[in-house]
């Protein structure tokens, strides 16, 4: 598990390799992540976009930018928790993610909270984990 807590808004990150969806002969591989984002300040905080950074073994990095997450801009009131599950497929048996979240308050300030960075290794990594 990985966690990392910027403006008093913690992210924990908790990824799996799924076999069943990968297939390595085609250098095709798969992994979940879970995701808990929970708010530890004494303010509202509406989650607006996401970028993530996704580096393959080769070091071949691809970003994805969007509108909120998995079709959602969940509002966090202080002590609440969003949690949501997503994927990502890479052409290596290992990688990194990392990214961030915007984020809104209610006077209409932005903040960037950090999602920390994260290992994907497969069974089929020959060499030694990200």
């Amino acid at each position: 598990m990985y966690t990392e807590t910027t403006h008093d808004i913690k992210v924990t990150v908790n990824p799996f390799y799924l076999a069943a969806q990968s297939s390595p002969d085609n250098n095709h591989y798969v992994w979940a992540y879970k995701i808990q984002i929970e708010n530890l300040s004494d303010v509202t905080v509406q989650l607006i976009r996401r970028h993530w950074r996704i580096t393959d073994a080769f070091g071949r990095v691809q970003e994805v930018r969007g509108v909120g997450v998995i079709g959602e801009q969940p509002v966090l009131k202080p002590g609440e928790i969003f949690e949501y599950s997503s994927g990502t497929p890479l052409p290596t048996p290992s990688g990194i993610m990392n990214g961030s979240y915007e984020m809104v308050r209610p006077d209409g300030s932005h903040l960037d909270v950090q999602i920390p960075a994260f290992s994907l290794d497969s069974p089929h990594e020959t060499s030694l984990p990200n």
